[in-house]
């Protein structure tokens, strides 16, 4: 296939059309690794712990808050793909948990400028996720010295987070996940 065609290259999105989200508000996020390969963990003496590259992971995310406005919230990293929550944070908001607001993504305010521009905007969640799998991507390629590798598959998973009860709901499933994971291995192993 050596010319585009847009009818087989277009890809439909699967983000909420209309929705602006560079909104403040609470996101769960699941990135997941190029053909579901299982670069993040390992089986070391019966207990599962993160491998180097897991570890490569596990610090890209930890330092997401340092260059993005937001806070991390529960997380995890499976062997093939990572859970997690991010609070994007509206100007002057705090930082402590207790702040947690749904007022914004509760609303599912569309975005209100009827001219979008093309490409991803800043400070959204979109630009938040393209920098961590840059960033990651180049660390996990420099590791396993096989340069312009895609390690991520080319989008991910999201749901705005609208309430409490649903944030709780998405962090217990994110601390349940290894346990569920365990369970399908052992059922997958007989």
């Amino acid at each position: 296939m050596g010319h585009y065609d847009p009818e087989f290259h277009h890809r439909r999105s699967i983000r909420l059309k209309g929705y602006d989200y560079t909104q403040p508000g609470a996101y769960f996020v699941t990135l997941i690794v190029q053909n579901r390969r299982e670069l993040f963990e390992e089986i070391v003496d019966g207990h599962i712990t993160l491998s180097e590259i897991g570890n490569l992971v596990r610090a890209t995310w930890l330092k997401l808050p340092a260059s993005h406005p937001i806070r991390l919230d529960e997380w995890g990293i499976m062997p093939e793909h990572l859970h997690g929550i991010i609070w994007i944070m509206g100007e002057g908001r705090g930082e402590a948990f207790g702040n947690e607001s749904f007022e914004t993504s509760a609303t599912l305010k569309p975005n209100a400028s009827p001219q979008r521009p093309r490409g991803t905007q800043p400070r959204s969640l979109n630009a938040i996720i393209q920098n961590f799998k840059s960033i990651s991507t180049r660390k996990i390629n420099a590791a396993l010295k096989t340069p312009g590798e895609n390690i991520w598959q080319r989008d991910y998973f999201e749901r705005i987070i609208r309430d409490e009860r649903e944030l709780n709901a998405i962090r217990q499933y994110i601390r349940d996940n290894p346990r569920r994971w365990e369970q399908d291995r052992e059922r997958w192993d007989r």
